[in-house]
């Protein structure tokens, strides 16, 4: 019998960064997971400067496109383009490259992985944690790091509450070359009809993802607004190599992040930013965090550091969220403003937090402003063919 000194439940960006800061520290350390790398993940797959920063000296990014334009729509209307010309704001990857990069890296770091089992119940006693898997083998560890994702069993152990659950749907398209050069370096978001939702399309060379997320509950208009979204762009006749569909899930703010010697990261604590719903970002720190931890035998540590360095930020996000699902349209004009579009930018590099942002007495007074307005009424979808 082996006692791991962490064991890593999912070999997703959060666990495989924790995984590679301890088995760099040292320890000795197992990664469990239930698929085998390299595999599909649904996932918008955009890199901002904050990922960027984050695996920066660990992987070479397996980019397909770096983006320098964005081009947004209203329900399909009021269509513009920004372009960054200092260069790329966004690195477009495929989850199955990106995490099977973060793999090697693990393992070169001294990880071992173990693929292709599924971990069934977690327990734990005054001596450690025990992972029975479904293969019949039980895995004694001295500390796990759950992040096999909100649904998984690392998350119910440790007792996560959500306050946002939202509902993502995807299609990889496969596109000829005169889409490819439509699209190339060049990625779109669409802001819904359904409040708090937006459809993207970002560029991943011979493919385009193509995708709508909203808040769970309106399962029916989300499939609605994603066959409009792809018939809008010329694509309903193009079949998809991949079509799924996943819950994203940000956490409450007392939620907790560990229980005994279990810690939970990325997805599995609820770490993401809410109104984008970016989440590699917050599973690498996260992941990074709770490594962290480990090492140091600081676990209380863990909440301290994801409270300072995430916590503010999705605060910030669910301000922002608020605000865009009253007000999309006015949120679509401020876009287009120089300073709105340098607020996106700041956010894409990673060079400006949301709740740095917000703090900017010209923004605090803007969402007052738009506190007081009633809410949007929705806007006539058109077709949105601009290059």
């Amino acid at each position: 019998m082996i006692n791991w000194d962490l064991v890593v439940v999912g070999g997703g960006p959060a666990g495989l960064t924790a995984a590679h800061v301890a088995a760099t520290a040292g320890l000795r350390t197992l990664v469990v997971e239930r698929a085998a790398h390299p595999r599909y993940k649904t996932c918008g797959g955009g890199l901002i400067g904050t990922s960027l920063a984050a695996v920066a000296g660990r992987i070479d990014v397996p980019a397909h496109d770096r983006v320098d334009r964005v081009t947004f729509t209203r329900d399909g209307r009021r269509e513009f383009t920004r372009r960054h010309g200092a260069g790329p704001l966004i690195a477009m990857v495929r989850r199955d490259e990106f995490d099977d990069r973060l793999r090697a890296a693990a393992v070169a770091a001294g990880a071992q992985l173990r693929e292709r089992v599924a971990v069934r119940a977690v327990e734990q006693d005054p001596d450690g944690v025990r992972l029975r898997l479904a293969d019949g083998d039980v895995v004694h560890a001295r500390t796990v790091i759950g992040a096999d994702g909100s649904s998984g069993v690392t998350a119910r152990h440790v007792g996560v509450r959500y306050r946002q659950v939202d509902l993502g749907l995807e299609l990889e398209l496969p596109v000829p070359e005169a889409q490819r050069r439509r699209w190339r370096g060049r990625l779109l978001l669409d802001w819904g009809a359904i409040p708090g939702s937006y459809a993207w399309v970002f560029p991943k060379g011979d493919t385009l993802t193509v995708g709508v997320i909203a808040g769970r509950g309106a399962g029916e208009r989300t499939r609605a607004y994603l066959r409009d979204f792809v018939d809008r762009l010329g694509l309903a006749g193009v079949d998809p190599e991949h079509d799924s569909g996943h819950l994203t899930r940000c956490r409450a703010d007392d939620s907790p992040l560990r229980h005994g010697r279990v810690l939970v990261a990325g997805d599995a604590a609820g770490l993401l930013e809410p109104w984008s719903r970016e989440g590699i970002s917050y599973a690498l720190r996260s992941g990074a965090l709770a490594g962290a931890a480990v090492v140091d035998g600081d676990l209380d540590g863990y909440r301290r550091a994801v409270d300072r360095d995430l916590t503010p930020s999705m605060r910030a996000g669910h301000r922002l969220l608020e605000v865009f699902s009253r007000q999309p349209g006015v949120f679509h004009a401020l876009l287009a403003t120089p300073a709105g579009w340098r607020m996106f930018v700041r956010f894409c590099l990673g060079r400006a937090s949301f709740d740095e942002t917000l703090t900017r007495a010209p923004v605090r007074a803007a969402l007052a402003l738009l506190d007081r307005l009633p809410p949007a009424r929705r806007v006539r979808a058109a077709p949105a063919t601009s290059d």
